[in-house]
């Protein structure tokens, strides 16, 4: 299903999620797609208990086989002149969510998304935000209703301690893809979240 498909694979700054999250990049290339790692500038620039930013740019780059995209210039291209099949974001931030839910194209991973929408294929959206049913729940709502945007099916990592927070189940980003490629939204798309 995905032999021959080009993958745009943007990371925003979910540090948390990475171990999770970017070895997800060979299961798509070993199914045969190819994978352009886009990446926002916070990814390449901090440094935290989870690795530094030139840690995982190579981790990135060594599983993808690709350089990554670090500017909006090189991004911007993904338009009609170099387009891609799909565009995921995992993880996505509440920052990130924000911005794309708003039209804002203010990093390298939403001016893809923005460039991937314009040419009618899908956007996958993996979250991992604090806020999903905060402030930004108006936005996750958005998103969820914009066509061509499709969601990992995502639920409450601690309802307890943090009953605003959602994150989605990223084991499932490969069929998430799959379906997305189909038009179709993964279901159930709520899930009781088990890390």
């Amino acid at each position: 299903m995905l032999k021959g498909k080009r993958i745009g694979f943007g990371i925003t700054a979910s540090h948390c999620t990475y171990a999770d999250v970017i070895p997800k990049i060979s299961s798509l290339t070993e199914q045969g797609a190819t994978v352009v790692p886009i990446i926002t500038n916070s990814v390449l620039t901090a440094a935290t208990r989870f690795g530094t930013g030139e840690e995982w740019t190579e981790k990135i780059e060594t599983l993808a086989g690709h350089k990554i995209i670090k500017s909006i210039v090189e991004a911007e291209p993904f338009g009609p002149s170099n387009p891609l099949d799909c565009m995921v974001i995992a993880p996505m931030t509440g920052n990130s969510i924000s911005k794309f839910a708003n039209a804002s194209t203010d990093s390298p991973v939403l001016m893809a998304a923005k460039a991937t929408l314009r040419n009618g294929s899908p956007v996958v959206l993996g979250i991992s935000t604090n806020d999903a049913l905060g402030l930004n729940g108006v936005n996750v709502m958005k998103l969820l209703n914009t066509k061509n945007i499709f969601f990992i099916p995502f639920g409450q990592d601690d309802p307890i301690n943090k009953p605003n927070s959602l994150i989605s189940n990223f084991p499932q980003l490969t069929a998430t893809i799959e379906a997305a490629l189909e038009k179709k939204q993964l279901q159930p798309l709520l899930i009781q979240y088990t890390k």
